[in-house]
């Protein structure tokens, strides 16, 4: 339990992290990168790269600090930040040194006439009661997927049976256990971690689960990157027997059981977690409003997949919006951007729905706000990110 004082000389801190935070962080990370390269499988470097990870990280410190005597404050961040570190397999082990090098980093960063021994003093308490809070939630998550049905901790080796081109850039991987044993239930919604070794160095990755898992396999759908080193590699080098390690599901942003109308908005590879919603929620009858937008219909995947849902299951419609077209695949409904008034046009009359979105950053703060505007209650506009969590405002 921080002391008051503590607690106070933390808040103290939030107008620098406000400030300075981002380049505080981003030191933290090339020092820990480069001194503890056991820790280097656990981040993506191309969102070190491009500054999405330090931002997303030097915003969770932010949060952290000025809600450090009200965690209850947070919200979704915690439960977010549990789900990641337990589909990429964060253990104990690895907290001591992301502590090291954070407070070496604010030492050195902020200097001796700010980082003082009562700042630094705090601030190390303050991380010690952070991790004895991830450190527990995630231990209980890793118990309970061990113990369920068809689950297992840390590594387990999988199969690739099956791959499918969706699209001129998405493949669909279909994986099953190399023991032949059952797997555990994801809930739609929910990814699953991949541990690779490419080039001698171990990589692990996060992909959303793009179909229920009753069949008992775990299917991926993989979009092709610019540069992307697992997304090429997966596309390029992974064909039927070969094997890889998954982690167990994890994820918070999962359907939740309503009879409210189901509005699922998606751009580009987003439309991926909500294939499995999209199954389970005309499994109930349930009306449901399916949105996607492409780039053009080449790289649309699983077109024809819902159009067939959308002739079984008369409670589905349908809306496809392309920003062009490539004069060669059917026609969407929408040409261009998705406007305020295009989707208030394919939203249901009543606003009283459930909204699941998901896609591009820009695409994602774009629909938020039509959402908002269109008087989708906020509690029932749902979003995730499939990089580090940042603001969408």
């Amino acid at each position: 339990m921080l002391s008051v004082q503590d607690r106070a000389i933390v808040k103290s801190t939030v107008p620098l992290l406000e400030s300075g935070g981002e380049a505080l962080i981003t030191h933290f990370y090339r020092m820990m990168l480069s001194e503890y390269p056991e820790v280097r499988p656990l981040f993506n470097q191309a969102h070190q790269a491009s500054g999405d990870q330090p931002r997303a990280l030097a915003n969770g410190v932010l949060m952290y600090a000025r809600h450090i005597d009200q965690l209850d404050q947070l919200g979704d961040l915690v439960a977010k930040i549990i789900n990641k570190h337990v589909a990429l397999q964060i253990l104990p082990e690895h907290y001591p040194i992301v502590g090291n090098c954070l407070l070496r980093a604010i030492s050195e960063v902020l200097g001796d006439e700010i980082a003082t021994p009562e700042v630094m003093g705090a601030w190390g308490a303050a991380y010690g009661q952070l991790a004895d809070i991830l450190i527990g939630a995630e231990s209980a998550i890793y118990d309970e997927k061990a113990q369920a049905v068809g689950g297992w901790r840390g590594a387990r080796p999988f199969l690739l049976v099956k791959r499918v081109e969706e699209s001129s850039e998405i493949i669909s991987l279909y994986f099953a256990p190399v023991d032949d044993g059952p797997i555990l239930a994801a809930e739609p919604g929910q990814y699953i971690g991949l541990k690779l070794l490419l080039d001698g160095e171990e990589v692990r990755r996060n992909y959303s689960l793009s179909a229920r898992t009753d069949s008992g396999l775990y299917r991926i759908s993989v979009k092709r990157e610019a540069g992307g080193r697992v997304s090429n590699y997966l596309h390029d080098q992974m064909h039927v027997g070969a094997t890889l390690d998954l982690f167990p599901p994890s994820g918070e942003f999962t359907l939740v059981p309503s009879d409210k109308p189901l509005v699922l908005i998606s751009g580009g590879v987003g439309i991926t977690p909500t294939l499995p919603m999209l199954e389970a929620a005309l499994a109930t009858e349930r009306p449901v409003h399916f949105i996607h937008c492409a780039r053009n219909g080449g790289v649309h995947a699983f077109r024809d997949w819902v159009d067939a849902l959308a002739v079984q299951h008369p409670q589905l419609q349908r809306f496809y919006c392309y920003a062009e077209d490539d004069g060669i695949s059917p026609a969407a409904d929408k040409l261009g951007m998705l406007t305020q008034e295009q989707l208030a046009a394919w939203l249901p009359e009543e606003r009283d729905v459930d909204a699941y979105f998901l896609g591009p950053k820009g695409f994602m703060s774009a629909i938020k706000r039509h959402l908002k505007a269109l008087g989708v209650p906020e509690k029932q506009s749902r979003y995730e990110f499939f990089g580090p969590a940042a603001a969408l405002e």
